[in-house]
């Protein structure tokens, strides 16, 4: 098979099976997103979820975030991944959206990357889910999803390589969506360790290359 038909069957699958998809992670405001997208590396949404009401019922903005300490964050984050060096991003975060975007989230890709605790992936989410913007973020699930589916070669082995074939394949219409589809097939059905092919739509035309398909750092 082609890799432009497995991509069409692929899509249309998802047109089909999600035509209205977004993130899970709950949020307020471009801020709080900001914030639950950089408490979910190496994390999941279900634990980020659970922490992020109380936290932003102290810390609802910019500038009461600003204000604190890393060690007040501790407080309500202690649970997530990593929760030190996290506390300190946020906070680094929200005193840079102040000093240098008057307390605004920007839209810029290389504002965004500038920031404390940002990276590429954080980065695109706040592109797509926030602004609208046609960019993919390539977390574990979006990196597995797309090996294991055929949708990107062996070569494809860094996130950054994954996200270029992937815009490149995928129309630009489908971009802001295709993040999700591959991010919650992979998390709820095409999981890591026990892949669920005998329920997966997708089960006739994946051709189950399950070797690789790890995170490479």
């Amino acid at each position: 098979m082609r890799r432009e038909e497995r991509y069409q069957l692929v899509l249309e699958h998802f047109r089909r099976e999600m035509p209205t998809v977004d993130t899970e992670l709950q949020f307020g405001s471009v801020f709080q997103l900001l914030v639950a997208v950089v408490l979910s590396a190496q994390c999941t949404d279900k634990r980020v979820n659970a922490v992020t009401p109380e936290l932003f019922r102290h810390y609802p903005n910019v500038r009461a975030m600003a204000l604190a300490e890393a060690d007040d964050l501790l407080e309500f984050i202690g649970s997530v991944s990593y929760p030190n060096s996290k506390a300190r991003h946020l906070v680094e975060l929200a005193r840079a959206l102040e000093q240098r975007h008057g307390g605004e989230v920007p839209q810029d890709m290389d504002q965004l990357l500038a920031l404390p605790g940002v990276g590429r992936k954080t980065a695109n989410v706040i592109q797509a889910v926030a602004f609208g913007k046609s960019t993919m973020a390539v977390d574990t699930h979006v990196y597995r999803v797309s090996h294991r589916l055929g949708l990107v070669s062996k070569s494809d082995n860094t996130p950054v390589k994954v996200e270029r074939t992937l815009m490149k394949h995928i129309p630009a219409t489908d971009i802001p969506r295709a993040h999700h589809w591959l991010l919650l097939h992979g998390r709820y059905v095409c999981t890591s360790q026990r892949p669920h092919c005998q329920t997966c739509g997708l089960a006739e035309v994946c051709p189950k290359l399950l070797e690789g398909s790890r995170l490479e750092h």
